[in-house]
């Protein structure tokens, strides 16, 4: 496996400072979707099925972090690290496929 160039490492860097410095700065009033949620919610509570999804940095807080602005800090961190994986991952299936087929598109 060939080691990344500079260019993700650095857009890994910014995406990181970016990520915990704003982070705890996200406004706490509900966005689009979770306002259009909040007006139906009475009937889509009547639909939940059993075993809904919780999300683990829900409202950008960890469990176990007192410090709401650390803890908005630290669930930024653990996001981008989760998209730029994930992104790192696909981007490394495609670039083998891209390889194993004689370098087509």
């Amino acid at each position: 496996m060939r080691l990344p160039g500079r260019g993700p490492v650095v857009a890994l860097g910014v995406a990181l400072v970016l990520g915990a410095v704003l982070s705890p700065l996200a406004s706490s009033l509900p966005d689009g979707l979770e306002w259009a949620l909040e007006r139906l919610g009475a009937q889509l509570a009547e639909q939940r099925p059993p075993g809904n999804f919780a999300a683990p940095i829900a409202e950008y807080s960890l469990p176990g972090v007192r410090s709401s602005y650390l803890g908005g800090a630290l669930a930024g961190l653990v996001g981008v690290l989760i998209v730029f994986g994930a992104g790192y991952w696909v981007a490394s299936l495609l670039a083998s496929k891209r390889r194993a087929g004689g370098g087509k598109p």
